[in-house]
């Protein structure tokens, strides 16, 4: 499937690039699309180097964290729970503390933290795999709940938004946890549809509990933290870092663990990693290059906003969609799309609003597969694509009926 995808992508782009040349006599889109397709290459090589230095750091916390003995419990502790969603993960098996970690730094807004422990789990998973190359059950259910993660500070788009110049810069926290929420679930299900498990276990239903009660009490936290939410949320992350560092380094010392001989192996495992992502970023970041550069998006945004004209119902969210089109894509790239939003129709408009709920409610879903698969030189991703992007789109929808309901 991910040839067809990659493939397509790139001869789309391509095609919209020479469409657009017959009403541009001088060529200058194909010259435009060319720039963006050396460029995309030379960020793809860019973003590897920016991530090798984190990489290389979190990757020897967990090598410390394996030594002491805290990953194998962390492991047995939600092995119940990993039995039924991922049966394919022995018990005890250490991909399950990482998996774990991945999740808690993810849901803390912490991506230089995510990403390297997530490569992490994806490397250990990978040990389990019988058919190298192919994506196997596992591997495809934990990069689905990565991309669709329950984000509970998204402190980057409060941030930006109060750059901005928005009146309340934390009007979104609500809207965005509803959106990133139903994302989770969604995919979560696809992926469990697919793989035909059954969720009406104990450990599942303890699990979702869970989930719904975290979510219960951050909001109960927003009412009383109101507009101070931003900056006690960023406390609140990086303290959380801060103390398992800490504590992680004192325990190790206490277990008489060499923290510093198991740190340096584990940094050197990260930069082989780094070097093992590279071509696959390379590949996706072109495709993603020729897509934009050919004109697709904005053709596609014109037709669906006359389509909902034609049905007479509002159009401000339309202008909002290209930040969940790019998401998928391009953090960074939605990042900027948003950013633009609030430039043009204002930061505290509708659009601004929705625009801001897209940007925090799901992960990068192709950047992730192409980062997670790419670090164990999985080709064949099975149903991964199809379930990262059922939670997409079920975060676009919520994200335009929260935005709709709170703003509108």
């Amino acid at each position: 499937m991910m040839n067809q995808i990659w493939a397509g992508m790139i001869i789309l782009g391509i095609l919209g690039g020479v469409i657009t040349c017959f009403g541009d006599p001088a060529g200058n889109a194909l010259s435009v699309m060319m720039q963006d397709f050396l460029k995309s290459a030379e960020t793809a090589t860019e973003i590897v180097i920016g991530l090798m230095g984190m990489m290389c750091f979190w990757l020897g916390i967990s090598r410390i964290m394996d030594s002491a003995g805290l990953t194998e419990k962390l492991a047995a502790l939600l092995t119940p729970l990993f039995r039924v969603i991922m049966p394919e993960i022995p018990k005890g098996h250490p991909a399950t503390g990482s998996i774990a970690m991945n999740m808690a730094a993810n849901m803390l807004g912490l991506d230089n933290a995510a990403t390297p422990l997530g490569l992490r789990a994806m490397k250990e998973l990978e040990t389990l795999n019988k058919t190298p190359g192919t994506a196997t059950n596992a591997e495809i259910m934990f990069l689905v709940i990565n991309t669709s993660s329950v984000t509970i500070f998204p402190v980057s788009v409060f941030l930006y938004r109060s750059k901005f110049g928005a009146a309340d810069p934390v009007d979104v926290f609500l809207p965005i946890l509803i959106a990133t929420s139903c994302s989770t679930l969604a995919g979560f299900l696809a992926a469990a549809l697919f793989q035909k498990i059954n969720i009406l276990k104990l450990p599942v239903l303890l699990a979702l509990g869970g989930l719904l009660g975290l979510v219960a009490g951050v909001f109960v936290w927003s009412l009383y933290a109101g507009a101070s939410l931003a900056s006690q949320a960023s406390y609140a992350a990086n303290g959380c870092v801060l103390l398992f560092i800490g504590g992680l380094l004192a325990y190790g010392l206490l277990k008489r663990v060499p923290v510093y001989e198991e740190f340096i192996k584990g940094a050197k495992e990260g930069f082989r990693v780094c070097i093992d992502i590279l071509p696959y970023l390379v590949a996706m970041l072109t495709a993603i290059a020729f897509l934009r550069a050919g004109g697709v998006l904005p053709l596609l945004l014109s037709g669906i906003k006359k389509l909902f004209e034609g049905l007479g119902t509002g159009t401000d969210f339309v202008d909002a969609l290209p930040v969940a089109f790019m998401h998928p894509f391009s953090g960074s790239g939605a990042r900027a799309l948003m950013l633009d939003t609030f430039n043009t129709f204002g930061v505290d408009s509708l659009t601004g609003h929705i625009a801001a709920v897209m940007q925090g409610s799901t992960e990068t879903t192709f950047y992730v597969l192409a980062v997670y698969f790419g670090s164990v030189g999985i080709t064949r991703v099975r149903h991964a694509v199809t379930c990262g992007l059922i939670a997409d789109f079920t975060a676009m929808v919520a994200a335009i009926v929260a935005g709709m309901l709170f703003f509108g």
